[in-house]
């Protein structure tokens, strides 16, 4: 027997996988032949084509709609909930063929999609989401865009900019015929391309948990911009236009070099810990590689893509000078921040206010911006900002080292809490960065605590969906694993779902797990070389020392997170995953 399989959610990535994998089990331990069309993130869609349509004996979709239901006209068809589903797919699929009915495509729905993105409700929409780290909030984010504008009728396509670069890359055709573009984003991208176009922004966390209130909202205040990446403030909070934004597009840059040297040194401690003194030797080549140029490099990237957030392309050169600066003298990454900014907005100031005769204008990019705002900015770290930063951050770093551990204890309970109160949101951000800026001043301790209770949300709502079983329906369950796996990849925005819907419980569990947590952590003098990674950084000797005290550390602040949630939560007020 031929049968499609097609399952669609929008409450993120992890219940279309599974849905449909269980699905396609089941249906091969009946001896069917399944094709299966998941619409998600997590992996391409792989359409089912007309031939495979028109061999199909039955259409089985887990899902509130049919996704482009004039394909199926005529077809023995089942349509249930995707929650329907998961608890005994076996069953489902018995259900579906002996209850199909031959499927008539809605009249509204009759047209193709390009014809009902032209008609009076349905629009194309194009958007792009992107997050600082590009891990989780990116594509969770673009799924709950792509399903909410699917069941408004729209025709929407939305582009990923995560870790890995752009995935479903928007074309410039598919640009140019769009309504409204929306840009989810809490990093700056380029919007040179979106020229001429009525563009909407928010945040990757507005378009996860609030999708459908997103696109209506896009659709009825979106404005036109030009291509600076400056232009069109209007619908942006202070949040998003101001200095979060910016420091957040410096970090997202500047983790790729954290996570490569942080790995490289510890690669070179396999050999010893002091083995990269002897020179010549692999180990030393290692530290060079890690220590001596990648981390080298953090200070400079940082400060150089916060003063591209600010001013394009014409901040960076002065921005990264002024980084280079910033670590030469010894300021660290506090420095490197303020020579960012200093760059970006001297930069930004004369694109905007230097007027020159049109015949050198086109000097200004390559020359005037480059020297006026480096000039500007090298001046006043070296006579102004530099020697007081670097002395408050000499004091800093010496009363981090030197802390008892009273003081050791409160600053990871503060630290491990700021990592949970929001899963993601700015207070998250805030703690991570001041981690991650730490490293450059080989400062290893508060790295360790933000990463282990980063880590606690996710695994206690696992933890929590398994101890308590009887309180949590059969796809919160299945969330619950998929929230589980997450927490070890140091990804807490898998316990989103849970705390979208039953925010004044999961928040305060997740918390008092996290700052437990980060308070082992600082309390066992654990050091991580590596900002990302989760459970896996163990794996590499020496990334994470001491590796089974810091191990505890998170299992300790997962149980009470997960047990504590599992007392707390009411059978009557089962999580509903966000949508």
């Amino acid at each position: 027997m031929n049968i499609i399989l097609i399952t669609a959610c929008p409450s993120g990535m992890a219940t279309t996988f599974l849905a449909a994998k269980r699905l396609e089990q089941a249906a091969q331990r009946q001896g069917w032949s399944a094709h299966v069309e998941m619409h998600g993130e997590v992996a391409p869609l792989q359409a089912a084509t007309a031939e495979q349509i028109a061999n199909a004996d039955l259409i089985v979709v887990a899902a509130d709609h049919v996704p482009a239901p004039e394909r199926f006209e005529g077809k023995r068809l089942f349509q249930a909930p995707i929650a329907s589903a998961l608890p005994d797919p076996s069953a489902f699929l018995a259900q579906a063929k002996r209850e199909a009915p031959i499927y008539s495509a809605p009249a509204a729905s009759t047209t193709s999609a390009s014809t009902a993105a032209n008609s009076a409700d349905g629009k194309k929409i194009v958007a792009v989401t992107a997050c600082p780290t590009g891990v989780a909030h990116t594509f969770m984010a673009a799924e709950a865009l792509a399903e909410a504008g699917k069941a408004m009728g729209h025709a929407i396509r939305v582009e990923t900019q995560g870790s890995v670069g752009a995935q479903d890359k928007l074309t410039e055709e598919e640009i140019a015929d769009a309504d409204v573009v929306v840009l989810a984003c809490d990093i700056d991208v380029d919007p040179t391309r979106f020229a001429g176009k009525r563009i909407y922004r928010t945040s990757t966390g507005n378009a996860l948990k609030k999708p459908r209130p997103t696109l209506e909202a896009a659709l009825s205040e979106a404005s036109i911009e030009s291509g600076s990446s400056n232009a069109g403030t209007a619908n942006k909070s202070v949040k998003e236009k101001g200095v979060y934004k910016h420091l957040l597009t410096g970090v997202s840059f500047m983790l790729p070099m954290v996570v490569a040297g942080g790995l490289l040194i510890a690669l070179s401690f396999v050999f010893g810990i002091e083995a990269f003194e002897q020179e010549g030797t692999l180990a030393a080549a290692l530290m060079q590689i890690g220590g001596g140029t990648a981390f080298a490099l953090m200070i400079p990237v940082l400060a150089g893509y916060i003063a591209y957030s600010i001013a394009d392309r014409p901040g960076i050169a002065p921005g990264m000078i002024g980084g280079m600066l910033a670590a030469n003298i010894g300021s660290g990454f506090i420095g490197g921040i303020l020579a960012g900014f200093l760059a970006g907005y001297v930069a930004l100031a004369v694109t905007r206010y230097v007027k020159l005769p049109s015949s050198v204008e086109s000097l200004k990019p390559i020359l005037i911006i480059p020297l006026v705002a480096s000039l500007v900015t090298g001046l006043t770290m070296i006579y102004v900002i530099g020697e007081p930063v670097a002395a408050l951050l000499n004091a800093l770093t010496s009363f981090l080292e030197s802390m008892g551990s009273t003081n050791a204890v409160l600053l990871g309970i503060l630290l491990g809490a700021m990592m949970c109160f929001d899963l993601g949101g700015p207070v998250n951000k805030a703690a991570y960065t001041f981690g991650v800026g730490l490293l450059a001043s080989e400062t290893y301790g508060p790295m360790a605590a933000i990463m282990a209770a980063g880590m606690v949300p996710a695994i206690g709502m696992g933890i929590a969906s398994f101890v308590a079983r009887n309180k949590f329906s059969a796809p919160e369950r299945e969330a619950g694993k998929a929230s589980f796996v997450l927490g070890l990849c140091f990804i807490s925005e898998g316990a989103i779902p849970f705390a979208a819907k039953d925010p004044l419980r999961v928040i305060p569990a997740c918390i008092v797990g996290g700052a437990l947590t980060g308070a082992l952590s600082m309390l066992v003098g654990a050091k991580l070389m590596a900002p990302h990674g989760g459970i896996f950084v163990l794996l590499i000797p020496n990334a994470i020392t001491p590796a089974l005290l810091y191990l505890g550390a998170i299992v300790a602040g997962s149980l009470v997170t997960g047990l504590s949630y599992a007392f707390i939560k009411r059978d009557a007020a089962q999580v509903a995953l966000a949508t």
